[in-house]
């Protein structure tokens, strides 16, 4: 006998993600800045690994490609599992089935608990929002990153925090060796700095590419640090919830920076509510 097919949550509850290889993967309904994420760092790392590594290999240390090998795995997988992964999606529950209309209109979010023979509204969780972009209510919401092309929440925050945090370093290192290739070039030829430059461009663009993003990247993972020793998301700390002024201290913090770093970024990982 055949198996009658089981219909999944996000299947019905999709929201405007969509969802790939029966469910495994998914991604925010406009992919096109996360492509240009992907792009940029394959490209400039390419170049990094052709022009300057096959250089610093021989005359450095053949430290410096495996490196930047190890630098470039772990940021591209930081990236693929916050950017294909469930960020925390707390799925609609529908009240009764003549809700279900052709067009798949959703009712408000909103979860029935049977208690007590009473039927009660429970509220979302505390820390969950919905995105607007998504039309989904995540949980531990953080922000919609359009980057990583998904919203960021509790189940692939320690990803994207990885992801940037790893970035950081890798912009620097490619900076740091393309300069030192360009500055050994110069000292070998008897050359001006510029005439270096001329006998390797794409040192100098995979320099130019790293200086001007670096800046923003360490911003941005300098600012996710604070978060995460802290145990806030980027909403709460954009409104402003547990602020001296209001006189509120964060209730989800759990004593001090070593536990919430540890409790976000080594804490298990919650089961995804979605049927993935």
């Amino acid at each position: 006998m055949s198996r009658a097919k089981v219909t999944r949550k996000w299947e019905v509850f999709a929201g405007r993600n969509r969802f790939y290889c029966d469910g495994r993967l998914m991604t925010a309904p406009h992919s096109g800045v996360f492509f240009l994420t992907v792009f940029l760092i394959t490209a400039t790392c390419t170049l990094f690994f052709i022009f300057d590594c096959s250089y610093l290999a021989v005359n450095v240390t053949i430290a410096i490609p495996i490196i930047g090998g190890l630098l470039f795995i772990f940021t591209m997988s930081s990236l693929l599992r916050t950017s294909l992964s469930d960020p925390g999606i707390i799925p609609v529950l529908l009240q009764k089935k003549q809700l279900m209309w052709k067009n798949r209109l959703r009712s408000q979010i909103q979860q029935i608990v049977l208690l007590l023979g009473h039927l009660l509204v429970q509220k979302k969780p505390p820390r969950a929002s919905h995105c607007s972009l998504c039309d989904n209510c995540v949980d531990r919401f953080d922000h919609h990153c359009p980057w990583v092309g998904n919203c960021v929440g509790r189940r692939n925050y320690r990803f994207f925090y990885m992801f940037i945090v790893s970035l950081a370093f890798l912009a620097v290192f490619m900076f740091a060796c393309a300069i030192t290739h360009l500055i050994l070039i110069s000292k070998e030829e008897n050359y001006q700095f510029f005439e270096a430059v001329k006998e390797s461009p794409p040192s100098i663009v995979v320099a130019l590419m790293c200086f001007f993003s670096v800046w923003s990247i360490l911003g941005l993972a300098g600012f996710h640090t604070y978060l995460t020793t802290s145990n806030q998301t980027t909403n709460e700390d954009i409104k402003g919830s547990f602020t001296s002024r209001r006189g509120q201290e964060n209730p989800y913090s759990q004593g001090n920076i070593c536990l919430n770093c540890f409790y976000i970024l080594c804490g298990p990982v919650t089961p995804s509510l979605i049927d993935r």
